[in-house]
């Protein structure tokens, strides 16, 4: 599954196009390497995300093509959430 519509239907970010400029602005890595929108994600891949000053990184527990609400919750677990000290 693209990265963009992991993000997207995961609902970690709310829309596929805000999703795809945050890729490509260089803000998400894959398994610690930076990702682009078309990135491939698989089950078991850890991804961070930076939202302005918090980074989440998430691992990937099931792919759903069209998940419902209770189902995009199950696609990934949060490992990790911290903040980032404001410039």
């Amino acid at each position: 599954m693209r990265l963009d519509k992991f993000l997207k239907l995961s609902r970690l970010i709310k829309r596929r196009t805000v999703a795809k400029d945050v890729s490509d602005q260089g803000r998400v890595e894959i398994n610690g390497k930076e990702a682009k929108a078309s990135s491939s994600v698989k089950v078991g891949d850890e991804i961070t995300v930076r939202y302005g000053n918090k980074l989440v990184t998430v691992r990937v527990d099931i792919l759903h093509e069209s998940p419902r609400k209770e189902q995009s919750i199950e696609m990934y677990t949060v490992i990790k959430e911290q903040s980032i000290a404001s410039e």
